[in-house]
């Protein structure tokens, strides 16, 4: 890399927004994914959306590969660099830039962490509604780039029916602000557009976000099943009865194993097979009679035992089991393959029992936690790195788990994304057609793909349509 640059950089950014030594280097080489890592070449950590404006312009005139990253949480590879290259951190973007509780409205940083904003809302009886498990330390820029979940998205919805409006800076340094003069544009809905883009785009340093408020009453119920395919078919008889809560999530065995011999411990009964953790909100009448609908569906399909939290305590203890679960699971191995894949709910004890068994076919350790009320399925594989022929039967069966989704009506992500852990899956569901228009798409955003390349469309995709947009035949 070329000093007279980087020192343009420097100025921009100033000391302390800047990474360039091989050791701090190392903490940027990998988002939550381990098995895919490239160290990038410099780090850069603006404070506002002018010093990313100055930045990209300069990187834009260098022709220097992009990727932006939130807090490295993610687990599709999607903040890894692929060539080199710099990471653009919005980590230091943190600031609450205005919170309207009339209007529910807030006007924040990218870099401020998810439940940083419900924590400022609940002052107003506000909070922020999308609720990934990684809430704790996960990035709104981040969600925004993955159009990510959670558990509570059942009711609420995934991260786009949140957000009204976005800063962004595109890949030469303009600033497209899609927030102003009003939240609710005319024409082109580009906000809708830009989530769930991977970074393709450009950068989003301000996000204008809905607030919700909070609700009157919250009812958690915990069933226990001597059966995983009961726990999926109590779900199915759930969302066919038209019940409404805000959150249906399961946890198999080995993952409450794991849950309860952690500092996440949550009360979940070591010998049950499955748990099924159900929250309801509403006012206190809809709330008594949804629980009073529920619970015997729930009992038809063989629940050992349905509880109902005592207090807001408990409450919050089950939830903290259920969001640390992936933390847990270093009690099993010291690597974990977080898989994410989407199914009919229909499906669910037919795709549940299949990824079971080419887990037992690989003798790999499999434990399943997943958003059972939107069909969102973690297949969570604990394995070691450092056994070769493991990791070889880890990406074997994370390959068989996808094409099982596909074959069962499903897709490849639910709330992770694509990045480069599911890039070559692209081309089973989608043709060459769909990914040709995903392609044009992204380069009318950034025609010289330099803003997180290599992720999400596979390259020979891009390569073809490049190809077929340059013959003669084309313009006529």
């Amino acid at each position: 890399m070329e000093a007279a640059w980087i020192a343009e950089l420097r100025a921009v950014v100033g000391e302390r927004g800047i990474v360039d030594d091989a050791t701090r280097l190392f903490a940027y080489e990998a988002d939550g994914i381990v098995l895919l890592r490239q160290r990038p070449d410099l780090v850069l950590l603006p404070r506002t959306t002018d010093e990313v404006s100055r930045a990209l312009a300069i990187l834009h005139r260098e022709r220097i590969p992009i990727v932006a990253r939130g807090a490295g949480t993610g687990l599709s590879g999607g903040a890894t660099p692929v060539a080199g290259g710099v990471v653009l951190s919005l980590a230091r973007m943190r600031d609450v830039l205005e919170l309207d509780p009339v209007d529910r409205i807030a006007r924040v940083q990218a870099g401020l962490v998810n439940i940083d904003l419900s924590l400022a809302a609940a002052k107003h009886g506000l909070f922020y509604a999308p609720d990934p498990s990684s809430q704790q330390a996960c990035t709104l820029g981040g969600n925004v780039a993955e159009n990510s979940g959670g558990p509570h998205c059942f009711r609420h919805g995934a991260t786009t029916q949140h957000v009204l409006g976005l800063v962004l800076v595109l890949e030469d340094g303009t600033v497209l602000d899609l927030s102003e003069p009003r939240v609710d544009p005319l024409g082109l809905d580009l906000v809708g557009l830009f989530v769930g883009s991977e970074g393709m785009f450009g950068v989003a340093t301000e996000l204008t976000l809905k607030l919700t408020k909070k609700p009157a009453t919250v009812e958690t119920l915990l069933a226990i099943f001597e059966s995983l395919d009961a726990a999926c078919d109590a779900v199915s008889d759930l969302i066919r009865a038209r019940h409404e809560p805000s959150a249906i999530e399961i946890l198999d065995r080995l993952t409450i194993e794991a849950v309860e011999a952690s500092v996440y411990a949550a009360g979940y009964p070591k010998t049950a097979e499955a748990v099924l953790l159900v929250d309801v909100e509403g006012s206190e009448v809809e709330v008594e009679n949804s629980v009073r609908a529920i619970e015997p569906l729930i009992r038809a399909r063989g629940a050992i035992e349905v509880r109902v939290a005592k207090s807001d305590y408990e409450r919050k203890q089950l939830w903290a089991g259920r969001k640390g679960a992936f933390g847990a699971m270093g009690r099993i191995a010291p690597d974990l393959y977080v898989a994410d894949v989407c199914v009919p709910r229909t499906k669910l004890r037919e795709v549940v029992a299949h990824t079971t068994r080419i887990a037992r076919e690989k003798n790999l350790k499999l434990a399943t936690v997943f958003h059972a009320g939107d069909g969102n399925l973690h297949p969570n594989i604990a394995y070691d790195r450092r056994d070769a022929d493991e990791v070889r039967r880890v990406l074997e069966a994370g390959d068989e788990i996808m094409h099982l989704c596909i074959a069962a009506g499903g897709s490849l992500t639910g709330e992770h994304g694509v990045g480069l852990e599911k890039l070559p899956a692209m081309e089973w569901l989608f043709t060459r057609e769909d990914l040709a228009t995903m392609c044009r798409v992204r380069e009318a955003w950034d025609p010289d793909r330099r803003m997180n390349p290599g992720k999400l469309i596979p390259m020979r995709a891009c390569l073809e349509t490049k190809q077929a947009l340059a013959r003669p035949e084309h313009l006529t």
